[in-house]
C-alpha cells in the first residue's frame, strides 16, 4: 500500500512539474515510467529529461504509441489475415461452383442416355443422384449467401479499422499528422536513401492568446496555422504537430533552400490572417512565427532532425529573423 502511495505521489509531482493535465492517457505514461516496467520508454524519458527537452502532452501522446498502445499493429494483422481468407474462400467457392454445375450437367447426360437394360433401377439411382446434385447446389447458393454477409461484415470491419488508424496518426485538434507517424515516416524515407529536409513551424505568441484571450481563442489560432500549413504543404510533405505551440513539415528530395521558400509561403499566409472578436469587435494581434529548417543525415531519426530544426526555428527567433537554417 505504502509503495503504492509513494508512486501515485511521484506521478503527480511528475505531472506537476511539467504541466502535463491528468488525462488517463498522460496518468498512463507517467505511472508506466515511474514503475519503471517498460525500460524503452524509461531510456527514451530519460534522455528527453537529461537532453532538457520539452515535455508536454503531445510528447506523452507520442510515448504512449510509441511504447505502450500495440494494439492497432494487432488490429491491422487480423484484418489483413481477415482479406486473405476472404479472398481464397471466394476464389474456393466460385471454383467449386463451376465443378458442381459441370457435374449436374454430366448427370442430366447420363439420365437421358442410359442404355435399356435393368432401366427401371439404373433410372431411379440417376434420379436419387439428380436429386442430391440438387441439394448439394442448394448447399452451394447457401454457402454463397453465407459468403455474402462474411464480405459485408468485412467491409465494414475495414471501414472501422481505417477511422482507427486516422485516430492512431492524426491529431484530432489540428488535423495534421500525430508525432509517432513522423517517425516512422522519417525511417521509412531513410531506408530508401531518401533527401530529407525538416521545417519546425513555432508559434512565438500562443501562449499570449491563452493568457490574454482565453483557451478557446488560443485553439482557433492554432487551428488557423494548421490550415495554412496543410495548404502550403499538402502535396508536397508532411505536416505533424510535435508540441503545443510547434508543427514540424518533413519534405522530401528538396534542398533546403527550397524548403525556405515553402517556409516563406506558409509565414506570408500566417501574416495575412486577421482576427475580430465577434462580441466586442477587438482586434486581435497579429501571429508570430518563428521558422527553422534542418536537413537530414543519413544517423538522424526524426527526433534529432526535429531537433534541430526547431533549435534553428529559435535561432532565427533570437536573431530577430524569420527563418533561420540550422549549419549556415
Amino acid at each position: 500500500m505504502a509503495v503504492a502511495q509513494e508512486k501515485m505521489t511521484k506521478v503527480c509531482m511528475f505531472l506537476e512539474r511539467y504541466a502535463l493535465p491528468p488525462t488517463p492517457l498522460n496518468f498512463q505514461v507517467v505511472y508506466t515510467y515511474i514503475s519503471q516496467i517498460n525500460s524503452a520508454l524509461n531510456n527514451e524519458v530519460d534522455r528527453k529529461i537529461a537532453e532538457d527537452e520539452y515535455i508536454d502532452s503531445i510528447l506523452i501522446e507520442h510515448l504512449y504509441f510509441e511504447f505502450l498502445n500495440l494494439g492497432h499493429t494487432k488490429q491491422a494483422s487480423i484484418i489483413q489475415n481477415v482479406d486473405v481468407v476472404i479472398n481464397s474462400l471466394s476464389l474456393s467457392a466460385h471454383n467449386t461452383e463451376k465443378q458442381i454445375v459441370r457435374f449436374a450437367d454430366h448427370v442430366n447426360e447420363c439420365v437421358h442416355s442410359f442404355d435399356e437394360n435393368n432401366v427401371e433401377q439404373s433410372r431411379l439411382a440417376l434420379k436419387t443422384l439428380s436429386e442430391q446434385t440438387n441439394a448439394l447446389l442448394k448447399q452451394q447458393k447457401k454457402f454463397q449467401q453465407e459468403l455474402s454477409k462474411a464480405k459485408q461484415l468485412h467491409n465494414k470491419t475495414q471501414k472501422q479499422l481505417t477511422q482507427l488508424r486516422k485516430e492512431h496518426i492524426v491529431d484530432s485538434q489540428t488535423g495534421l499528422y500525430k508525432r509517432h507517424y513522423l517517425t516512422q515516416q522519417t525511417q521509412l524515407w531513410t531506408n530508401q536513401e531518401k533527401s530529407i529536409c525538416a521545417i519546425a513551424i513555432q508559434i512565438d505568441n500562443l501562449d499570449h492568446f491563452t493568457d490574454n484571450y482565453g483557451d478557446m481563442i488560443s485553439e482557433v489560432i492554432l487551428n488557423k496555422v494548421a490550415k495554412q500549413v496543410q495548404k502550403y504543404v499538402f502535396q508536397s510533405g508532411l505536416a505533424g504537430r510535435t508540441a503545443k505551440d510547434q508543427f514540424t513539415v518533413l519534405l522530401t528530395d528538396i534542398d533546403p533552400e527550397t524548403a525556405t521558400l515553402i517556409a516563406e509561403k506558409v509565414r506570408n499566409g500566417v501574416e495575412k490572417l486577421r482576427f475580430v472578436s465577434s462580441k466586442s469587435g477587438i482586434k486581435f494581434p497579429a501571429i508570430n512565427l518563428s521558422l527553422g529548417i534542418a536537413q537530414h543525415d543519413l544517423v538522424d531519426n526524426f527526433n534529432q532532425l526535429a531537433k534541430k530544426a526547431s533549435q534553428a526555428a529559435f535561432k532565427a527567433r533570437s536573431l530577430g529573423q524569420s527563418c533561420f537554417t540550422a549549419g549556415h
